[in-house]
């Protein structure tokens, strides 16, 4: 079942919402919650297990039945050995009473076994519920677009997605298993008091058990409002512990572990408020619950205690009814616990369901076919786009690419370099105009297929806390040994990897930081060689080499690009400086293009730029190096 079917409601635009929004705005609707419950239990995915969960709807039914039929077992025990004791005759008294009390023991015992065995029998059904509602959350999130990524916290985000699938289990086991059967029980306790004893007792038990759960409800509701600030401050918490862990190198140089220290223990000092107000009010339900809940058992006993002096009731009589109100209780014990709980978790399921029915702001159409490769022919025809933030990022930019032709991309920092690589990797669609890729429109094809088309060696590569061999495969998983080894020698890492303990094997850390700056830069140049790209993309690939090892990863590079379009950007023009075509970019508009030698005569902002550089004695100048 695909995630959008999931999905109840219309799909919104994935306009960002602020974490704030997210966390507040969620109401937890029972009913809404209900819903999506049933019709994901309803759903394809799960139509193998509706054997087992009718098995566990039926023993949850018989459950309940000896539930309110083992007191009345107890209280003819009671009543047969008060008639033996009164000295009057009964027929097989001795059988009647080992009968009354074994049936006793047994639906006592029916009654607390079911419940254990429906759930071992629906644990399966459960855990399959918790897993797609996971998958298909983070699924759903892997596809929306860059900009919904870029204002949500990682940390904040995976919350959501954890909270939401432990909401389905729970509010399966305790609305469906628990809430539930406890009404059921009442409705048949009712019938029961009233037929066998008086209906007197079934308005008894009625009024107590509403104005229990009349109380619960509205105390719990407030606590629900205590609860949600203690999970903002939650979040908040453990956004900012992930962010600080994440970035804990920027922490340690600018020195700021003591204020992000403080700053987490602001959002925990926030948590703990929320919580002893949280455990002040429980008090305080827990005590009123009590009272309410003895004061139906002494109205039960007072009346039941009234009929058997009139003689209307048999002393066993009094202990049935009492015993069955008492059973009613035993699973409203716990019903502002779980009230609360479940109001939770239907807020927590609303969250995640608010994030699933955000659209990318990138989709495919339907029924988008793949892209057709002929050669690697890039063409923007009068392209716009504007970043938020900004006024304008690129403005009527058009450029054609020859398949098989080297180009290289440069200009200074904010010239929209790097907005025109995201508009190709249609990470973005543009305002205005279209990119195409051999012909092809980019919004016209599969993104998985145009992605697949392009290789790219980014300036800050980015590596998983995996093995070597999991990164430099990353962009093509079934390649064989042959071949990544041929791309890692070809990447000038073969020396490295041999002489490592583990070989292709080693665990490269967190974000690759168990490599050096230039052996994680030729790791994402064996990726991109491995995974042989049409259109190959070089976003400063050598900035973190010394010279050295770039003049050996540019002539594998070199070699990479021969017979596929290569884009290469730069802000050491000499990278580019044998490139076909350099193509120069300002404020968001092409300046000027040509080759290196027509450039350098018109004597331009290329000219210039080559010769503040020529100046530095070929140093690094930091014209367009900074990200846009």
């Amino acid at each position: 079942m695909r995630a959008e079917t999931l999905c109840l409601g219309a799909m919104r635009p994935s306009k960002p919402d602020s974490e704030e929004d997210a966390n507040s705005a969620p109401q937890g609707s029972l009913g809404t919650a209900m819903a999506r419950l049933f019709a994901l239990l309803g759903s394809e995915d799960m139509k193998r297990w509706r054997f087992r969960m009718g098995i566990a709807l039926g023993l949850t039914i018989i459950s309940k039945l000896f539930a309110v039929s083992a007191p009345v077992f107890f209280g003819e025990g009671i009543n047969i050995v008060s008639a033996r004791e009164a000295g009057e005759t009964v027929a097989n008294a001795a059988t009647l009473f080992v009968f009354a009390f074994l049936a006793y023991a047994g639906a006592r015992f029916l009654s607390v076994g079911a419940p254990q065995l429906r759930d071992a029998i629906f644990a399966p059904v459960s855990q399959d519920a918790q897993r797609l509602t996971q998958v298909r959350a983070f699924g759903h999130v892997q596809r929306l677009s860059l900009a919904y990524h870029q204002t949500k916290r990682t940390g904040a985000l995976n919350r959501i997605i954890d909270r939401g699938a432990r909401a389905v289990d729970f509010l399966m086991r305790f609305l469906v298993f628990n809430i539930a059967p406890t009404l059921f029980e009442l409705v048949l306790a009712a019938g029961v008091l009233s037929l066998n004893y008086g209906w007197e007792f079934a308005v008894i038990a009625v009024i107590t058990v509403i104005t229990y759960m009349a109380l619960t409800w509205s105390v719990t509701e407030w606590r629900v409002k205590i609860r949600r600030r203690m999970n903002d401050a939650d979040n908040e918490a453990n956004a900012r512990a992930v962010d600080t862990l994440i970035n804990f190198e920027t922490v340690k140089a600018f020195a700021a572990e003591e204020r992000e220290t403080n700053l987490y223990d602001d959002a925990l000092q926030r948590y703990a408020g929320a919580a002893v107000s949280s455990q002040s009010s429980l008090a305080l339900l827990n005590g009123a619950q009590a009272f309410i809940m003895n004061a139906g058992l002494l109205a039960m006993a007072l009346v039941a205690g009234w009929k058997a002096w009139t003689g209307v009731l048999q002393p066993g009589d009094v202990a049935a009814v009492t015993l069955i109100l008492m059973n009613i209780y035993q699973p409203l014990n716990i019903l502002g616990w779980a009230y609360r709980e479940i109001k939770q978790g239907a807020v927590d399921m609303e969250r995640l369901f608010d994030t699933l029915n955000i659209a990318p702001d990138v989709a495919d159409r339907p029924d988008a076919p793949a892209l057709e490769l002929k050669g690697g022919a890039v063409r923007f025809d009068q392209v716009s786009f504007t970043h938020d933030g900004r006024s304008r990022s690129v403005e009527g930019v058009s450029l054609d690419i020859e398949p098989g032709s080297f180009v290289g991309l440069c200009g200074p920092s904010g010239a929209g370099k790097s907005t025109v690589l995201k508009l190709l990797f249609r990470f973005y669609d543009p305002e205005s105009g279209q990119v195409l890729l051999d012909g092809q429109p980019l919004n016209s094809v599969t993104q998985t297929s145009l992605r697949s088309a392009l290789g790219l060696v980014p300036q800050d590569v980015v590596l998983f806390n995996d093995t070597l061999r999991a990164n430099v495969i990353y962009g093509r998983p079934d390649a064989s040994e042959e071949a990544v080894w041929d791309a890692i020698e070809r990447a000038q890492l073969g020396d490295f990897t041999r002489a490592l303990p583990e070989g292709l094997d080693t665990k490269v850390g967190e974000r690759g930081l168990k490599l050096s700056g230039g052996e994680k830069q030729r790791v994402g140049v064996a990726r991109a060689i491995l995974k042989d790209p049409e259109v190959l993309i070089l976003d400063e690939a050598t900035s973190a080499l010394d010279s050295q090892t770039e003049k050996q990863v540019q002539a594998a590079l070199a070699e990479a690009a021969r017979g596929r379009t290569t884009i290469a950007v730069a802000h050491r023009l000499s990278t580019i400086a044998e490139a076909d075509k350099i193509i120069v970019m300002e404020a968001g508009r092409i300046a000027e293009e040509g080759t290196h030698e027509a450039l350098l005569a018109k004597d331009g902002l290329y000219a210039q730029m080559w010769a503040r550089q020529s100046e530095a004695g070929g140093a690094e100048v930091s014209e367009g190096a900074a990200a846009e």
